[in-house]
């Protein structure tokens, strides 16, 4: 009994000096279900490094920005790893609030990161962000209404398709809208969308020396067509409408066509969740000859704040949660259609993901159709495909969007919203000492 107690005493006091050397790191993210899953599998990392201790602090996405940026800016040190977004990056780390991931290992496969993805979470060509998920947007469309339309989705649409196409699949009489398209105002919501599609009809946000366009041809036929569209083939209250909404009506089969976010592709072809689910097609967003499609580009990505002081352990982490090791992990326990997408060309060539996921092609044609560092026909001092990537961007964003928002809601004109949009942004640069 004094032998085994002894013993006892001396693994408890070898387990206390582990625990003592043992560093731990405290991990900010998001609360949605990748990530939430990713918590769940962080026993394989810790097997793999005992020596590694995990902290989480899982915030809803506001709460998680208004936090992750109040503790950075101040380099406050509270966080060893942050989940931040595409908008965040290039902003962040030109004010050198980001450490370079250049320790990522031998076996990580940097080259391996889709380029329009890497391009968008790298500044001077190093990586500051790794992606845990990535996504652009594309069309979902009813293969069975465009059929009865006697019309053929091509792959690559123009908009004036998408307009020939919606006016001959709406049917108000059986509850059918043409086409569904984000008009709840946000600068991540509606001008998500409207960005994109701007840069499609040549539009840009500001001109080489930062002055605003939205006194420009390029932006008034953007949003004339858009509001023109909607009122014709829309459905009611698109003003109100953001991505889960139209969510909602496609799987109810209450939309001919929606442009949206390619992450959907796995809801909209649910059986469980989607009336439609064995009618959905896919094709790029539209474009108008132009040379730039209207499609935007974004991930969830994890970053380490240059006020840690536990960096080595930081990127260990990210390296194992970005890794093809990590999604052959969530392969293994939740199967291939549940992977992180949109960040990996290897996932796109893998014959058991391209089975799982018949979106899988059109979704990696997406995301390689934005050029994050090349977003617009014409040059721009900016970077971001559906944002500007610059700090006054989230207040102005959300700013223009209830304009447009308006005057999709029939609250204002078109000639309106953009005046109004023009005069704001100027205000913002002006105030931001951009222009003077």
């Amino acid at each position: 009994m004094k032998l085994r107690t002894l013993t006892l005493g001396l693994l408890s006091a070898s387990a206390l000096a582990f625990a003592a050397h043992a560093e731990s790191i405290t991990i900010a993210t998001v609360n949605n279900g990748d990530m939430v899953r990713m918590q769940k599998l962080t026993d394989d990392f810790t097997k793999a490094n005992p020596d590694i201790q995990l902290n989480w602090v899982t915030l809803e996405e506001n709460v998680l920005r208004e936090r992750v940026t109040t503790d950075i800016a101040t380099k406050g040190g509270q966080y060893d790893v942050m989940t931040i977004g595409t908008y965040e990056v290039p902003i962040w780390a030109k004010q050198n609030w980001l450490l370079p991931l250049d320790k990522l290992g031998a076996d990580y496969d940097v080259k391996d990161i889709i380029p329009a993805i890497a391009g968008g979470l790298s500044v001077d060509g190093k990586l500051y962000a790794a992606p845990f998920y990535g996504e652009s947007s594309f069309v979902m469309y009813r293969k069975d209404l465009m059929e009865k339309a006697g019309l053929k989705m091509p792959d690559a649409p123009t908009w004036d398709f998408i307009k020939q196409a919606a006016d001959k699949m709406t049917d108000r009489a059986n509850g059918v809208n043409g086409v569904c398209l984000r008009g709840k105002a946000g600068w991540g919501e509606n001008m998500a969308f409207l960005t994109a599609m701007s840069n499609s009809f040549g539009a840009r946000w500001f001109d080489e020396n930062w002055k605003p366009q939205f006194d420009q041809p390029e932006w008034k036929k953007t949003l004339q067509f858009y509001v023109d569209l909607m009122k014709a083939d829309g459905p009611e209250g698109a003003s109100s409408n953001g991505f889960n909404e139209n969510l909602a009506l496609f799987q109810q089969g209450k939309c001919g066509m929606w442009i949206d976010a390619t992450v959907a592709a796995s809801f909209v072809s649910d059986p469980k969740a989607s009336k439609v689910a064995d009618k959905v097609g896919y094709a790029l967003a539209p474009d108008n000859g132009l040379g730039k499609r209207g499609n935007w580009l974004w991930a969830w990505s994890l970053a380490i704040p240059a006020g840690t002081q536990k960096a080595d352990a930081a990127e260990k982490f990210v390296s194992w949660a970005t890794s093809k090791h990590y999604i052959e992990l969530v392969a293994s326990k939740e199967g291939w259609a549940n992977v992180p997408p949109g960040t990996r060309s290897s996932l796109y060539a893998n014959p058991e993901y391209q089975k799982a996921a018949p979106f899988a092609k059109m979704t990696l044609d997406s995301i390689n159709a934005a050029d994050p560092t090349h977003p617009t026909v014409k040059p721009v001092p900016y970077v971001g495909v559906q944002f500007v990537a610059i700090p006054e961007f989230q207040g102005l964003g959300t700013t223009v969007g209830q304009l447009f928002s308006a005057a999709l809601a029939g609250q204002s004109s078109v000639d309106d919203a953009l005046k109004q949009a023009q005069d704001a942004a100027t205000a913002a640069m002006t105030e931001g000492g951009y222009i003077k």
